[in-house]
């Protein structure tokens, strides 16, 4: 197949995947998403022959707007932006994920600094304050007290983008000092990975410690039905444990795997070159 690699950065995740796919002999493009300028009729000509697009784009605006041209032109690409729109941004997965009968931590969305001093007030404290879009656990805070409350949301009020004026308050889930991801290709996990940290974020971003985890029957089952919600594609589940039970606090749509890869048993990148053929053969069918 010929692969069009969509990019800001070529990252080592890039690297493990681009050797995976040149290694099966598989046409690779690599499409810097800076240089292209995308037009209502016919697609740039970077975008000519590939038989399927990958989006790797660091930048979330540019992923949801070049993904939803490449949508317009027909070109497949993984990850749709109906994906991209709903993961991108987190009232829209929790709110999917809770219609969808999966478990997701207790949420309140107000959009001024005094409702949303009463979301805080009613979950207690600690809550959690995080922007609505954003990720590697950037611009989050636990909120321990009232005076701390009142710091941040002032703060918050003051930042220019409207983004920062939606006041997104989730319920704190005390979980045992980590986390788990999920990384799956249309709902079948390929590999799974705790994340441990004796700070309260336990993102690999952030320095936490990681080892492989063992996918039991319950964080299958909640992977398959997170990717089903949000549309499907290679997807990165992340759950917290829950007096033995598992809860789904967010879904990422261009999900980081180097630091899976390092624990996990299985070869990530092999396996989602597997899967980016099955996807490349339905799609040639599907034309056909």
């Amino acid at each position: 197949m010929h692969l069009g690699i969509l990019y800001s950065r070529i990252r080592r995740d890039e690297k493990l995947l681009l050797s995976a796919l040149r290694e099966r002999g598989h046409e690779v493009t690599k499409i810097d998403v800076r240089e292209q300028r995308f037009g209502f009729d016919t697609p740039p000509e970077d975008f000519d022959s590939v038989d399927l697009v990958v989006d790797r784009c660091l930048a979330t605006s540019r992923s949801r707007y070049a993904t939803r041209f490449l949508d317009a032109y027909g070109i497949p690409v993984i990850n749709s932006a109906a994906t991209a729109d709903v993961c991108a941004d987190k009232v829209k997965t929790s709110l999917t994920l809770d219609s969808a009968g999966i478990p997701t931590p207790a949420t309140e969305v107000a959009f001024t600094t005094d409702s949303a001093l009463q979301s805080i007030e009613r979950f207690g404290y600690p809550c959690v304050l995080k922007p609505v879009v954003g990720s590697w656990g950037r611009l989050m805070a636990k909120v321990e007290s009232r005076s701390a409350a009142e710091a941040i949301l002032e703060h918050k009020a003051t930042l220019g983008h409207y983004e920062h004026k939606v006041f997104y308050v989730q319920d704190f889930v005390p979980k045992p000092g980590r986390d788990l991801r999920v990384v799956a290709a249309d709902g079948v996990p390929i590999a799974g990975m705790a994340r441990s940290s004796e700070h309260w974020l336990t993102n690999a971003a952030k320095g936490a410690s990681t080892a492989e985890f063992e996918i039991d029957d319950e964080a299958r089952g909640l992977a398959e039905g997170a990717s089903t919600a949000v549309g499907g594609g290679l997807l990165g589940i992340d759950l917290m444990e829950t007096g033995g039970s598992y809860t789904v606090h967010e879904v990422n749509h261009t999900v980081e795997f180097k630091a899976l890869d390092d624990v996990a048993e299985a070869d990530v990148p092999e396996q989602v070159v597997d899967w980016l053929e099955t996807v490349a053969e339905d799609c040639e069918v599907t034309a056909a």
